[in-house]
C-alpha cells in the first residue's frame, strides 16, 4: 500500500490510466473482429472498406504505446493477406 501522498496519487491515476488502455485495447480487438466478420461473410469490397477503416484505428492505438508497433503491423499485414486471398 501506498504510504506518501505523491504514491497515493500515482497509485490513483495507474487505475485511471490502465481503464483508460484497456478501453483502448477493447476498441482494437473490435476494429479486427469486424474486418474478420467482413472476410468470412467473402464480400471482398466490404471486407476492404472495413479494413481501410480499421488501420487508422490500429494505427492510432500503436502510436499511442497501448500496443507494440510491430503487434499492430503483424495485426494489418494478416487482414490485408487475408483479405487479398479472398
Amino acid at each position: 500500500m501506498a504510504n506518501t501522498v505523491q504514491a497515493r496519487k500515482r497509485a490513483r491515476q495507474a487505475v485511471k490510466q490502465r481503464a483508460h488502455n484497456m478501453s483502448q485495447r477493447s476498441t482494437l480487438r473490435t476494429a479486427i473482429k469486424k474486418v474478420r466478420k467482413a472476410i468470412e461473410a467473402g464480400d471482398k469490397p466490404a471486407a476492404q472498406a472495413v479494413f481501410n477503416a480499421s488501420q487508422s484505428v490500429i494505427d492510432s492505438i500503436a502510436d499511442k504505446g497501448i500496443v507494440h508497433k510491430n503487434l499492430a503491423a503483424r495485426q494489418k499485414s494478416r487482414l490485408s493477406a487475408a483479405i487479398k486471398a479472398l
